[in-house]
C-alpha cells in the first residue's frame, strides 16, 4: 500500500449545549486512506459517520462543538490550517458529496451557476468554458439534456437529479480526496449502478482516494477495499471487504449482515435483526456501548471498555483485522445468525 493521502488520528467531536451534558459524537477515530483506495465508514444512522466527514472537511459550526485529534492531508494538518487555505483546498483537492441535496443546493441559484462556480473558482476558467464543462459533468452523472438543466433551479429537478447535480459539483475538479456521504440514497437502482461505476472510474483512472459513508452493505461489497464499522462514535471493527463479509467478528457487524435478506439463502429463514435502537447505548468510558443491544453480552461488557486491538482469531485477512469486543462471534455464532436464530 502506498503512503496514505489522508491520515485521521484520534479524531474526536464533542457537542456542547448550554444546560445540557456534553455529547461525544465521534470518539478517538483513527484510519488512513491511500491514493486509489476506497475506505468505507459503515453503521446505523447516529453512529458518527457524517460528523466524522464534516470534521475532516472543517464544515462543523464554530460554536457549540470541540474537535480534537489530527487530520493530515498530504502531510498538511487540516484542523489548524488557516480558513483561506482550507477554502482553497475544498472543491479543488478535497470534495464531498452531501447526503441531503435539497438543503445542500442554493434554492435561488441555477444549477449551472452552482456547478460552474467550482470550475471558475479553482481552475480559473472563464464563464463559457466553465459552463461547457459543467454541462459535460451533468451528462456524466446521467442528467438528460444537460444544457437545458444548467438554467433550471433545484426545485425544478427531481430528488435524484438534485443528488446527481451535487455529485457533478464534487467531481468537477477531479479532487485527490472525495468523501461520499450516502451518495446513492435518493437514486433508483439503475442510476445507482451508473454513479458507482463513475466513482470507480475516478478512483482507478485518477488515483482519487475515496471515503464511502453508507449503511448500504451492498454498496460496500461492490466498491470498498477496506471497511471501518462504527458504533457510538467509535470504530468497533476494521477489516478488508471480503474477510469482513465472510467472517464478521463483532456482534454489531454480524447483526448488520444478519439484517439483510440473501438471495442465496433459505427463503424460509428468519432475519436476525439487532434489537433496540442506536439510542440504547452506554458511555464508552467505562463499558461497551453496544452491550444493551448485544446477544453476546457477558459479565465484562458493562464494566470494562474494550480496546481496538488486532484480532488474533481472524484467519482470512492475514491478521490485519482490528476488533473492539470482549466476546467476538465464533463460527457457531455466525451460523446461528445465517439461519435466523438468536
Amino acid at each position: 500500500m502506498s503512503t496514505p493521502l489522508l491520515e485521521v488520528d484520534d479524531l474526536s467531536v464533542r457537542f456542547t449545549r448550554q444546560g445540557q451534558e456534553p455529547f461525544t459524537a465521534v470518539d478517538k477515530v483513527t484510519f488512513n486512506v491511500a491514493p486509489g483506495e476506497v475506505v468505507g465508514l459503515v453503521g446505523e444512522s447516529g453512529c458518527g459517520k457524517s460528523v466524522t466527514s464534516l470534521a475532516i472537511m472543517r464544515l462543523l459550526a464554530r460554536r457549540g462543538n470541540q474537535v480534537t485529534g489530527s487530520v493530515r492531508f498530504a502531510g498538511t494538518e487540516l484542523l489548524t490550517l488557516p480558513d483561506a487555505a482550507m477554502r482553497d483546498k475544498r472543491g479543488a483537492e478535497l470534495a464531498m458529496i452531501f447526503q441531503d441535496p435539497l438543503s445542500s443546493l442554493n434554492p435561488v441559484v441555477p444549477i449551472g451557476v452552482q456547478v460552474s462556480e467550482v470550475i471558475t473558482r479553482h481552475r480559473g476558467e472563464n464563464r463559457a468554458v466553465a459552463a461547457r464543462q459543467a454541462a459535460e459533468m451533468l451528462d456524466k452523472v446521467g442528467i438528460p439534456d444537460p444544457t437545458r438543466r444548467l438554467k433550471e433551479y433545484p426545485h425544478q429537478l427531481s430528488g435524484g437529479m438534485r443528488q446527481r447535480a451535487l455529485i457533478a459539483m464534487a467531481l468537477a475538479c477531479e479532487p485527490r480526496l472525495l468523501i461520499a456521504d450516502e451518495p446513492t440514497t435518493a437514486l433508483d437502482v439503475t442510476i445507482q449502478a451508473q454513479i458507482l461505476a463513475l466513482l470507480t472510474d475516478l478512483v482507478e483512472q485518477s488515483g482519487t482516494a475515496l471515503i464511502m459513508i453508507t449503511h448500504d452493505l451492498g454498496v460496500v461489497a461492490g466498491l470498498c477495499d477496506g471497511v471501518n464499522v462504527l458504533y457510538g462514535g467509535r470504530i468497533v471493527e476494521r477489516a478488508k471487504r471480503h474477510p469482513l463479509f465472510a467472517e464478521p467478528r463483532h456482534p454489531y457487524t454480524g447483526g448488520l449482515l444478519g439484517s439483510i435478506p440473501r438471495l442465496d439463502g433459505d427463503r424460509d429463514a428468519r432475519l436476525f435483526p439487532i434489537r433496540g435502537s442506536v439510542a440504547d447505548n452506554i458511555p464508552w468510558d467505562h463499558a461497551c456501548a453496544f452491550a444493551p443491544r448485544c446477544h453476546q453480552e457477558g459479565e465484562k461488557c458493562r464494566t470494562v471498555a474494550p480496546d481496538l486491538l488486532p484480532d488474533e482469531e481472524a484467519r482470512t485477512d492475514g491478521g490485519l483485522r482490528l476488533l473492539r469486543c470482549h466476546y467476538p462471534l465464533t463460527a457457531a455464532d455466525r451460523q446461528r445468525i445465517e439461519e435466523g436464530r438468536a
